[in-house]
């Protein structure tokens, strides 16, 4: 399982018991979207490559506010 703790500058992840940090500019390029308009589905497909996607995709600006 893959947890997202987002922020105002990017998102922690947990991925395979391995935490690391995905930074706004980067997500920003791996979508080529501006971060508040990401979703939280794009950002787990950055992260895995065929995530278990559920639920409605929410997006960064909703989630942090």
């Amino acid at each position: 399982m893959t947890a997202l703790s987002f922020d105002e500058d990017g998102v922690d992840v947990v991925y395979e018991g391995t935490e690391f940090r995905l930074e706004k500019e980067l997500i920003e390029e791996a979508t080529e979207k501006s971060y508040p308009d990401v979703t939280d589905h794009e950002v787990l497909k950055i992260v895995e490559e065929n995530p278990a996607l559920s639920g409605e995709p929410r997006r960064i600006e909703d989630i942090i506010r």
